[in-house]
């Protein structure tokens, strides 16, 4: 038999494969654009054009498929490398004046014996993005919402400043070091889960992640935790979110265990 008679419509064989490979394919398209994108329970579809359209990614001139709006306010912080870091000496002392109010929680120095966050040396753009954040309601709590809503955005800036100029002290609760957690240097790639220190490393940092040595077991638990449950939701794109839903109790505690018996790192902006 010649390749000429294989390839032909007179071989059964031969039309009966390209019949089924020509189902197949209409067969996964239907599925794929029209069947699957009806099924989803929080689309609104109104015909079979625009679930093509939405499950292709095609955003069409008639402006269907609009953007689903979250139901909760979200951090509108833009965070740059370079951010607040002019240490003018004017907002730095603005800012220690203002922040007498802050040291019944975060100490008189910048470090907590209450398990709240310890701020002296803290990266300026962190704290600035946190106060705005408890300001508009992207993250709420209450003691600091009542704190951070009188503030000006320049209170803000120069608190900011203030903590960042102040040095790195030991934390009051220094334990053993226990040997690192799988999860904080390595991660875990096949639940999504980077590893910590490639957002929150000691040389190099991530706009917007704080250093975490020596800060509070119990606050840093309190934080991954909240984040799980979607109680704190102020990380842009949902990341530390989608990350800490993926870690497991142990995980999470083998975290802050280690990262609360660090000590601490003299770097800083």
């Amino acid at each position: 038999m010649s390749a000429g008679d294989i390839f032909s419509w007179k071989n059964r064989w031969f039309a009966a494969s390209v019949g089924i490979t020509a189902g197949l394919l209409v067969a996964t398209a239907l599925a794929g654009f029209v069947l699957l994108p009806y099924l989803q329970p929080n689309l609104k579809i109104t015909n079979v054009w625009q679930a093509i359209c939405d499950a292709a990614g095609i955003v069409r001139a008639d402006g269907g498929g609009k953007p689903i709006q979250p139901t909760y306010k979200i951090s509108t912080v833009a965070l740059t490398s370079d951010m607040l870091r002019q240490r003018d000496p004017e907002a730095i002392g603005r800012g220690a004046t203002i922040a007498h109010e802050c040291a019944i929680c975060h100490g008189p120095t910048g470090i907590s014996r209450a398990d709240s966050p310890n701020l002296s040396g803290q990266y300026a753009s962190v704290i600035y993005k946190e106060l705005v954040d408890f300001m508009t309601g992207a993250r709420v709590n209450a003691i600091m919402t009542p704190f951070a809503t009188p503030l000006s955005e320049r209170d803000m800036a120069d608190v900011a400043l203030y903590y960042a100029y102040l040095p790195r002290l030991p934390a009051y609760h220094p334990e053993k070091s226990p040997p690192p957690p799988k999860v904080v240097i390595y991660g875990a790639p096949m639940r999504g889960i980077a590893p910590c220190g490639s957002c929150h490393g000691r040389l190099d940092n991530k706009a917007g992640s704080p250093w975490l040595e020596g800060q509070s077991a119990v606050y840093i638990k309190s934080q991954l935790e909240a984040f799980a449950s979607g109680a704190r939701r102020n990380d842009p794109g949902e990341l530390m979110r989608n990350i800490a839903r993926q870690m497991t109790p142990q995980e999470i505690e083998e975290a802050a265990q280690y990262y609360s018996s660090q000590q601490v790192f003299a770097g800083g902006e």
